[in-house]
């Protein structure tokens, strides 16, 4: 026979479901029935019967809890973990978390492997993680299925393991959890432990993206425009970025840009590529900026606007993108949508060469060379136009060439003027190859030849008298 107390907690259970409280149901819970103070804990909560209070709610779970009711003890670690009617407290939060896993409670094994796994409550710890995830994971929690399956997937030496990794994916996403679809679904595109297939890629990423996943929308669309897996068709990869994309999804937005400026899908439409590339950039993505800063430079389906292209170029650049800090400095050397400033050209063709962009080294060696926006110090000019030389940047290797053939911030050296005239000559470049020639006529540091001579002035398709060019072509 069970006892008394058992009876009017399986009563009081069953009374308020239906949603009402009766007296009845708040004295028991006041003489201490655990499930009585539970279901008030859940009314109160839920607003169900009573007027939705988080203080009430967190109160009655709280003389649950400290009876050893599991689902209590989840529901307190909850509203700690989450700062519900009380302050947010996240060692309160995993205390109460793992006394609730401790007797089998699914939602909470899957909440402390989290806690586990992101180092809240003050012990990160990713083998516990896995630990409790498999727990609530082999209890059929499709939450803790697909957590499981990512560790596997992503954990490090010590748990990557890739076959259980889809295996865990899988029994998520068959449960219909989104993102075990969207990752099983980028599996099979990758060919990641799985046989490579489209069509099974498309597959997952379909029932994903129906459910609202922006990620798996995109990436379904991105299948369509290519006709992997499934027949290209434009006007259907319109269609899902478009819903991913009307969910700020930055990816989304950039391929829809594309496809509004090809055409492709949809009729060729400028302001509308332009509309989308602006959400992207808007979100900090440098690339975007980029390109937005080369359509307003450019005119390209807008009207042409210098300012414009001065402002995504300086975005881009502020986070380090190298192309939009040399254009940058190109508009403060030009004064092309801003005040000409050598100084500030100087600046931001620093900081592209610095991270290794050729032309930046190039026209920074062109300011050294001819004291723009600093003093005048062929040396300093001699190593940008080296660096970019060495890059295979045919200007520069002119440069250097002639630099060696002047002396200017080296040492005379004909042997090495034409090493590096030839390496620029032989990309095309012409002032290279018109040098090349008169050194060839006149027979300095090479054995005279005219027949040499003369195929490389041919090759700039103009003769000359063979002298050496007196300045430096900094801007090339």
């Amino acid at each position: 026979m069970k006892p008394l107390y058992a009876i009017l907690g399986i009563i009081i259970s069953l009374t308020t479901l239906n949603g009402c409280m009766d007296f009845s149901d708040r004295k028991a819970a006041e003489q201490g029935f655990a499930g009585a103070q539970y279901n008030l804990g859940e009314m109160y909560r839920n607003g169900e019967g009573v007027v939705q209070d988080y203080k009430e709610a967190f109160r009655w779970y709280r003389k649950s809890a400290e009876q050893g009711n599991a689902g209590a003890q989840y529901y307190l670690g909850k509203m700690y973990r989450n700062g519900e009617g009380v302050v947010q407290d996240y060692k309160e939060a995993f205390r109460w978390y793992r006394k609730s896993a401790e007797q089998g409670n699914a939602g909470a094994q899957y909440y402390l492997g989290k806690m586990y796994r992101n180092g809240q409550g003050g012990v990160w710890d990713d083998k516990e993680a896995v630990k409790w995830f498999r727990k609530a994971a082999e209890q059929g929690h499709a939450g803790a299925q697909y957590n499981l399956g990512m560790m596997y997937r992503y954990g490090g030496r010590f748990i990557e393991d890739d076959k259980e990794a889809v295996k865990w994916l899988r029994k998520a996403a068959e449960q219909g959890y989104a993102r075990a679809q969207y990752n099983l679904g980028l599996m099979y595109a990758i060919g990641k432990v799985v046989v490579q297939d489209d069509k099974e890629a498309v597959k997952w990423y379909r029932k994903a993206a129906e459910q609202g996943l922006a990620s798996a929308q995109n990436l379904l669309g991105g299948k369509y425009a290519k006709g992997e897996g499934v027949v290209e068709d434009g006007k259907e990869a319109i269609k899902w970025y478009m819903m991913a994309a009307e969910q700020g999804h930055a990816g989304a937005q950039d391929n829809l840009g594309e496809m509004y400026a090809k055409g492709e899908g949809v009729a060729q439409d400028y302001k509308e590529s332009v509309k989308w590339y602006k959400m992207v950039a808007e979100q900090g993505f440098a690339s975007t900026q980029y390109y937005l800063g080369g359509v307003y430079a450019s005119g390209e389906g807008v009207v042409q606007d210098y300012k414009e292209a001065g402002k995504w170029y300086k975005m881009a650049a502020e986070q380090g993108y190298d192309e939009a800090q040399f254009l940058l400095g190109v508009m403060y050397a030009n004064g092309e949508g801003v005040v000409q400033d050598y100084k500030e050209a100087v600046k931001w063709y620093r900081k592209a060469a610095e991270q290794g962009l050729a032309v930046a080294q190039q026209y920074l060696g062109g300011m050294y060379a001819s004291g723009k926006g600093v003093v005048q110090d062929y040396k300093e000019a001699g190593k940008w136009f080296r660096k970019a030389a060495e890059q295979g940047h045919a200007s520069a290797q002119y440069n250097v060439g002639l630099m060696y053939a002047k002396g200017e911030g080296v040492v005379e050296d004909y042997k090495e003027a034409v090493k590096w005239l030839r390496r620029g000559a032989e990309q095309g470049h012409g002032e290279a190859q018109f040098l090349l020639g008169g050194m060839y006529s006149s027979g300095k540091a090479v054995v005279q030849d005219d027949k040499e001579a003369a195929k490389e002035c041919a090759r700039n398709n103009f003769l000359k008298q063979p002298s050496l060019n007196n300045e430096i072509s900094p801007l090339n």
